[in-house]
Order: C-alpha cells, then sequence, then structure tokens
C-alpha cells in the first residue's frame, strides 16, 4: 500500500546569518536536515512544526511565513510512503538552549541528535541528506543574496 508522508521542517536563521542544522542517527543511518518531521493525523502544519520544535529542540518558535514545498515526487528514504515536505521560515520566541555542535554528528552520550549552525553563505546542498533539504538549501541560498 502506497501512503503520503507529510514533513514539515523549520529554517530558523540567526542575526549572524546562520541557519540550524539537525544532524541525526535513526533507522540505523546518518543523516543532516532542518528541524522538524512527520505531521500527525488531525494536526494542522503549523501546528506540527511547533510541536516539532519543542520535541527536537525544547524551544517554541513562531513562523514568519511559508517558505517552499516539495513539487515533484519524492519516495520516502525510510519506507514506500511518497514524501511531501512543507518548509516554514520560523524564530525562537527566546533564545534557544542547545549545546550547538561545531562538527557532524557530535552527539552527547546517549544521544542520536545533536544541533550546529552553519553559515548561510557557506552552506552547500552536501551539507543535507534528503533531495527536498537540498533544494530548499538552494532556495535559502538565492534568497539570501
Amino acid at each position: 500500500m502506497s501512503y503520503f508522508n507529510v514533513r514539515v521542517y523549520g529554517l530558523l536563521v540567526n542575526d549572524e546569518q546562520e541557519v540550524l542544522l539537525s544532524d541525526e542517527f535513526a533507522v540505523e543511518r546518518y543523516f543532516t536536515k532542518f528541524p522538524g518531521g512527520g505531521v500527525e493525523f488531525g494536526e494542522g502544519l503549523i501546528e506540527a512544526l511547533k510541536r516539532e520544535f519543542v520535541e527536537e529542540c525544547d524551544a517554541e518558535v513562531e513562523v514568519i511565513s511559508h517558505f517552499y514545498t516539495t513539487d515533484f515526487y519524492e519516495k520516502s528514504s525510510f519506507n514506500d510512503s511518497q514524501v511531501l515536505s512543507i518548509y516554514y521560515l520560523v524564530k525562537p520566541v527566546k533564545p534557544l538552549e542547545l549545546n550547538f555542535k561545531c562538527k557532524c554528528f557530535d552527539f552527547d552520550e546517549g544521544t542520536s541528535q545533536c544541533f550546529r549552525w552553519k553559515k548561510i553563505s557557506e552552506l552547500t546542498e552536501d551539507d543535507v541528506t534528503f533531495k527536498t533539504d537540498k533544494i530548499a538549501v538552494k532556495l535559502l541560498k538565492e534568497v539570501s543574496k
């Protein structure tokens, strides 16, 4: 059975023009993406994004604007679903209190996720794992010029 997998992600850019990246290990693989995740049944997109930021970053965010929605077919890297990803520009309600890392996959003991800032001017499509994130990187760089 095929089904849709709706994902929502937040592009959080700080005052130094850096974007927040999430390095993760799940389902036996390492990957880098933007903070966010799956929309649960009965949940709206913005509600899901705010929940994901609380779950992942222990942070409340305010949605600034819609940024990009997947406009092509993409099969999930993890199952047989078709992924539909929606990206929003977000800002934190108060400063983030995360243990930011400087290198990829520098997990604290007992964790499988960490966060780091990357200057948009230095950001490349190779810094993220999934096709939809690569397009979001390209678009973010275009609007940040």
